[in-house]
């Protein structure tokens, strides 16, 4: 296996997903480690989805699932059809499935229903769409559900003092588990910023594309990350997330 690269949220934005596949160079000795939150906002929501599925057949892929990944399937298996869903990002995706055969939703179901809470690689590094509560580690954790809900994690690191060792009684312990840490749920462009960002040893990948920003690809080893066109001009017609 030659690079790891890691992929933040998508969000509908098939033109931007393509853009840093090929803006990074990757190819099919890589490995694609994809955070989460792959629908809504954007129109192309199925058309990701048929992608990813074609993606992981030539390639070496990892699929964390995401916040938005657990409302699209309870809608696709018509188990829930939630209003605060529809407002943010979900409309999108449900216009975009009106013309989609039961063949295809069906597919994409079960892709759905196969996407990992989170993955632990070989160097002890974790990926997971928003972050984890239990102080003994993901393994431990008591609400499933805030693998792809979770912010405090993301908030504790960013309060980190930058001069505080690790070794500290201070240093928070959730961040001592893992060598690195690569989440998205909380676009960086509410802090001001515009690519990835990094506090203690948590990474930061989700850069906006549901919103303004663009989307971005990291390379986990060396850190250097590409990025698409900002969405908003990959889909000039569109308004994407709320």
């Amino acid at each position: 296996m030659n690079k790891t690269f890691v992929i933040g949220d998508i969000h509908g934005g098939l033109k931007a997903l393509q853009q840093v596949l090929k803006r990074a160079n990757v190819t099919t000795k890589d490995r694609l480690i994809f955070l989460g939150d792959y629908v809504d906002g954007w129109s192309e929501t199925p058309a990701v989805l048929d992608f990813l599925i074609e993606l992981s057949l030539t390639y070496t892929c990892v699929f964390m699932q995401g916040n938005h990944e657990e409302m699209l399937l309870k809608w696709l298996k018509k188990e829930d059809d939630n209003a605060l869903w529809r407002f943010h990002g979900g409309e999108a995706t449900v216009q975009a499935y009106q013309n989609i055969s039961l063949r295809v939703i069906e597919k994409h179901i079960a892709f759905l229903q196969q996407l990992n809470e989170y993955y632990i690689d070989e160097h002890n590094r974790l990926f997971v769409h928003a972050g984890f509560t239990h102080l003994k580690g993901v393994t431990f954790e008591y609400f499933r559900g805030m693998f792809w809900w979770d912010r405090t994690l993301w908030e504790t690191a960013m309060a980190v003092d930058g001069t505080l060792s690790a070794n500290s009684v201070r240093y928070p312990q959730r961040l001592k588990l893992y060598n690195e840490i690569y989440v998205g749920h909380t676009p960086v462009i509410r802090f001001g910023e515009s690519a990835p960002m990094n506090f203690a040893n948590v990474w930061n990948v989700d850069t906006g594309a549901a919103f303004t920003g663009k989307l971005s690809i990291l390379n986990v080893d060396t850190k250097e990350y590409w990025q698409s066109d900002a969405l908003p001009s990959l889909y000039p017609n569109e308004k994407g997330r709320n």
